[in-house]
């Protein structure tokens, strides 16, 4: 993002909007840039006014990784757009066991989006990397024309450190390891299907949107050898367990009354037709350990607000077909296949 801070006029942020000249790269691109984005996520790298950010990094293995967000709607019950592409992108580099360090974002803005509501998801954006500790120092915006986009979308890359001594990697889940879940699962996504649907519950259903990286570096303290960590966000736990099984080359089988479900969340999944094994979550994780680490990590885990629901939802199993079994409620037991398709679209 190059800055430039003298104009003749203030952005109308409140009752504006986004047109061609704030992508065209000129002064208005510029006047974009520093009176709204700069202002809610200034620092002093960004403040530096470069196409890029040099910093320096502790010692250890880097980790980087990078998300789209094309949610729709942009703003729900317990979050939004840019509160999700911090969290997001944060998560995806706290699943090796890394500290995040440091954000880039990159904004498609929609020609005719109201800036109020612009100025509103970097307000949200720069609230979440505050609060995480993990400063937004680069991005970009670019501008196009009304109907050939969505409102906007933010893509945000992460950078983070993984400490000496702690290999977390998707493919060393072992039999007889347990698996744990951090808490109750299907919420984000209730929360987009019933704001875009315009459904009404007698209680409201919030996002779990939240970044975890506080949680793992808690679990990463008390257990360095967790075998596989991942966040159950597209696709929910039912994907994730199939990801990981099919790379760990190994089976799975998880117990239904064990995993952790809100009276309004299965109420809602009943209504809906919806199976809650499958809907997003943005604020939970998976945890593959050794069997005897599983009291040490889930005693860690309940002690920070995050992690207070943990518990064991099931156990790797060998199994050359790589299967994902679950113990129903009613004593029987079946295959939880991949997602065919999707059960709701522009989770995130």
């Amino acid at each position: 993002m190059t800055i430039m801070t003298r104009f003749s006029s203030r952005l109308d942020v409140r009752s504006g909007a986004v047109d061609m000249t704030h992508g065209a790269g000129g002064r208005a691109t510029a006047q974009l840039i520093s009176e709204l984005f700069v202002q809610h996520f200034d620092n002093p790298i960004l403040a530096l006014g470069n196409d890029q950010a040099t910093f320096d990094v502790p010692a250890g293995r880097l980790v980087m990784s990078t998300d789209g967000h094309v949610i729709s709607p942009l703003f729900f019950p317990g979050g939004d757009i840019g509160s999700l592409a911090v969290h997001g992108t944060l998560n995806d580099v706290a699943m090796s066991g890394a500290r995040p360090l440091y954000l880039s974002a990159g904004f498609i803005i929609e020609e005719g989006f109201p800036l109020a509501d612009l100025a509103r998801i970097a307000a949200s954006m720069a609230t979440a990397a505050r609060e995480a500790g993990v400063p937004i120092v680069t991005g970009d915006t670019k501008v196009v024309e009304k109907g050939k986009g969505d409102g906007v979308f933010i893509t945000t890359t992460g950078i983070g450190v993984v400490p000496d001594g702690v290999d977390i990697s998707g493919d060393k889940a072992q039999p007889g390891d347990a698996i744990i879940c951090s808490g109750s699962i299907g919420e984000h996504g209730v929360a987009i299907l019933s704001k875009r649907a315009n459904l009404e519950f007698e209680t409201e259903i919030c996002s779990d949107t939240a970044a975890l990286h506080g949680l793992v570096a808690d679990m990463v303290s008390a257990v360095p050898a967790i075998h596989c960590l991942r966040d159950p966000t597209r696709g929910g736990v039912a994907t994730t367990l199939n990801e990981l099984a099919q790379q760990s080359k190994v089976g799975m089988r998880i117990v239904e009354k064990a995993i952790g479900l809100k009276p309004e969340v299965h109420a809602a999944c009943e209504l809906l037709g919806l199976d809650p094994l499958y809907v997003a979550n943005e604020g939970k994780l998976i945890a593959i350990c050794a069997a005897e680490d599983a009291p040490l990590l889930i005693e860690a885990m309940r002690a920070h607000p995050l992690g207070r629901e943990a518990g064991i939802i099931g156990s790797v199993i060998a199994d050359a077909n790589g299967f994902v079994q679950m113990e129903t409620e009613f004593g029987g037991s079946r295959i939880v296949d991949w997602l065919t398709g999707e059960q709701l679209p522009r989770i995130c």
